[in-house]
């Protein structure tokens, strides 16, 4: 049975988590593989150039918004298929993230996480936006 005393704490604890990791492999494709290195990446594995801008403005942005608790249910449903996209690119590398080339438990479990985040809402120490939450209705 869930304790709906702490269930909110257990939202902001996976917001948080969720929000800082994406935000540190936004940077890490800004900063370390560049933009450039990035978008030539992408497209090494069948994806068009474009989805590297997107991957890492939903890393960045979404990882800020989640970090917020900003349009969370929403943000973290967009968040889905960037993952699913990641498994797919490592899917070849094998279970373990350890392996060469990453494998694709990491980013399958970081997807799961997202469900959990969607079902649970955004949870303690939210930064409440009226226009957003009124315009997203229980999706914020």
């Amino acid at each position: 049975m869930t304790d709906q005393d702490n269930a909110a704490y257990a939202a902001l604890v996976l917001r948080l988590a969720a929000g800082i990791t994406f935000v540190a492999h936004g940077l890490t494709k800004v900063l370390i593989f560049t933009i450039p290195g990035t978008v030539g990446f992408f497209e090494s594995v069948g994806f068009p150039g474009v989805f590297a801008y997107l991957a890492i403005l939903a890393e960045l942005g979404g990882g800020i918004a989640l970090i917020l608790g900003v349009a969370v249910r929403l943000v973290a449903l967009l968040q889905i298929p960037v993952l699913l996209g990641a498994v797919w690119v490592h899917m070849d590398a094998g279970w373990m993230f350890a392996n060469e080339g990453g494998g694709w438990e990491f980013p399958a479990f970081w997807a799961a996480v997202q469900v959990a985040i969607v079902l649970l809402g955004r949870g303690a120490y939210a930064v409440r936006l009226p226009a957003i939450d009124t315009a997203l209705g229980k999706y914020a």
